[in-house]
């Protein structure tokens, strides 16, 4: 239905409807004294109306004989197209379509079956009452308790109630809720329980004497209103992290673009002792000096060692600095041999020597590290083919191998030798001297050391070494018929006596019995007389492959080698006639 009652109802408009009395559809209202409520159809005299409608009864609101009237009363005329339209949908009979209209029933719409499918109703229209097949009965809606009531004419109308004001609260003390009364239960002051309900279901907050002025709660203490602890709690997180974006937002500042952190000046009369590396760079040895407190900052040394040209000069070891020195004094005193406390293995040194001179850097009594080598020595790493004879004096000989090691005062001197095995071993387990030893006709990798100590000790120069080792492999022959397979060297007969002379009679040395002692023993001796370096270990795995069998140095710096007996007798009568002259 429309606003005033005007559409297909089964009420008829009111007499006070200020529309009351219209015309009709397209100003074909009908005459004066038709009643256009009534139902009763216009009789003309060019054709017989009869008393029912031929549409079916729409009603009884009299609009179906309207609608029957204008057509009666233009036979001939068409209607508005929208008239047509409804005509189609709503199933008239065909005799009252209009010709112009007929090839939609016909060959049109559903193929001329429009009139033989009866329509159907809106389901959720409850007032539909096209919903019945014209000419059936229409049901009456209103009255019923499922009905809307009808509108009333405008005259009748009442003005809608204002909605009841919301009753006024009691506002809490030390809270303004502002313009919007509808606060969020997180900010609503009270505890659950605490307040009566107001009708709707709302708990009031007029009576606050329960909570704020009785002081007979547990412990007999306030309770305080939880919208404040909200807020505090709100202020707290924001505030905690807008600071934590400050603080990050710094640092980050300071890592990307800021100075880093330095001391200044020389440092502190303390000092510290700082371990580097074998292989570390600038920032592991940066890392080592600010554990120690002796830089400031990572960054700082960095930054100071790339600056300074020789920085990158500085080499593993230990060394003495001040505490809280700046990085740049930081870097000057490492590369300062006076700072350096370490510990440098000549090559051919032997263990005695090696013992001495750990005791003299940790500040040891003499003695003191021969002592844990010699009751220790089976627990620093020596590998399994070391110690095979019982004749051998020294078990780390030729395995405290030369090199740069640190050592400083606190240090245990098992530390250091334990380094010094290591260090041997990775130098050996790179040369593959297993193999090494069967091409050698050696009896294994110690003796392949055992020839590289005898080439350190009796070589002078490194063009020596290759020569000195062929020399020791030719007189090991069992072809050899000079010397009888005895390598007759000085250097054996030192190493037992713990001496370096180059003067020794020959009854002397011949006759001392001892394992060592290669001119009363065929082969090589039990084990190394010393520890050899690279270039001695290369010239005693890669020998020249000369003839030579014999050598002998004049002035001491050079050495001169003979494939035959007579040619080194004659150098034998020139070094004498040298000494002679004191030469």
């Amino acid at each position: 239905m429309t606003e005033y009652g005007r559409g297909s109802g089964s009420e008829p408009w009111h007499p006070e409807d200020p529309l009351y009395g219209d015309v009709g559809w397209e100003g074909q209202q009908a005459q004066a004294d038709q009643s256009s409520y009534g139902g009763q159809p216009q009789h003309y005299p060019q054709q017989e109306q009869p008393q029912q409608s031929q549409y079916g009864d729409w009603g009884t609101d009299g609009q179906q004989a309207a609608y029957g009237q204008a057509q009666q009363q233009y036979p001939n005329q068409q209607y508005p197209q929208q008239y047509q339209q409804q005509a189609q949908h709503q199933q008239y009979p065909q005799q009252y379509i209009d010709p112009g209209q007929q090839q939609y029933a016909n060959g049109g719409w559903d193929a001329g079956q429009q009139a033989q499918v009866p329509y159907v109703a809106d389901p959720t229209d409850p007032y539909a009452q096209q919903a019945a097949a014209y000419g059936g009965e229409q049901p009456d809606y209103y009255g019923t308790p499922d009905a809307y009531p009808p509108p009333e004419p405008p005259a009748r109308r009442r003005a809608e109630p204002e909605p009841e004001p919301e009753p006024e609260r009691e506002p809490q003390v030390g809270w303004d809720p502002g313009p919007d009364q509808g606060e969020h239960a997180f900010f609503a002051g009270g505890d659950d329980g605490d307040e009566p309900e107001e009708p709707g279901g709302r708990r009031g907050r007029g009576d606050r004497k329960g909570r704020d002025g009785d002081k007979g709660g547990k412990g007999g203490k306030t309770k305080k209103s939880r919208n404040g602890i909200a807020c505090l709690v709100v202020v707290l997180v924001f505030g905690g992290g807008i600071a934590g974006i400050g603080y990050f937002g710094y640092q980050f500042y300071q890592n990307r673009f800021g100075e880093a952190p330095d001391y200044a000046g020389d440092g502190t009369s303390a000092t510290v002792t700082v371990e580097i590396p074998k292989g570390a760079g600038g920032y592991e040895i940066a890392n080592e000096l600010k554990a120690k407190g002796v830089v400031k900052s990572v960054d700082a040394f960095v930054s100071a060692q790339s600056e300074n040209p020789d920085g990158k000069k500085i080499q593993a070891g230990v060394y003495v600095l001040n505490k809280e020195m700046s990085a740049k004094s930081a870097v000057a005193l490492m590369l300062d041999p006076k700072s350096q406390n370490n510990l440098i293995v000549a090559p051919g040194w032997r263990n005695v020597q090696v013992y001495e001179a750990i005791d003299k850097q940790l500040g040891l009594p003499k003695g003191a590290t021969a002592k844990v080598a010699k009751a220790d020595y089976r627990n620093l790493g020596l590998p399994d083919w070391a110690n095979d004879s019982e004749n051998i004096k020294d078990p780390l000989e030729g395995f405290l191998y030369p090199a740069t090691y640190p050592a400083a005062k606190g240090m245990k001197p098992a530390e250091v030798l334990k380094e010094m095995v290591a260090q041997a071993n990775a130098t050996y387990g790179t040369l593959d001297l297993e193999a090494k030893a069967k091409e050698l006709d050696l009896d294994g990798p110690l003796q392949v050391i055992t020839v590289a100590s005898l080439v350190q000790a009796e070589g002078v120069t490194h063009d020596d070494f290759k020569k000195m080792a062929s020399v020791i492999y030719n007189r090991l022959k069992t072809s050899n018929d000079i010397t009888n397979q005895k390598l007759e060297f000085d250097s054996t007969y030192n190493y037992l006596k713990n001496q370096s002379k180059i003067d020794i009679s020959t009854s002397e040395i011949r006759n001392y019995d001892d394992p060592y002692n290669t001119y009363f023993y065929k082969g090589l001796p039990p084990g190394p007389i010393g520890n050899p370096g690279d270039e001695a270990l290369k010239a005693a795995l890669n020998p020249d492959g000369g003839g030579w069998m014999f050598f002998i140095s004049l002035d001491g710096k050079t050495t001169k080698f003979t494939k035959t007996l007579s040619e080194h007798e004659e150098l034998v009568r020139q070094f004498n006639a040298q000494r002679k002259s004191g030469s």
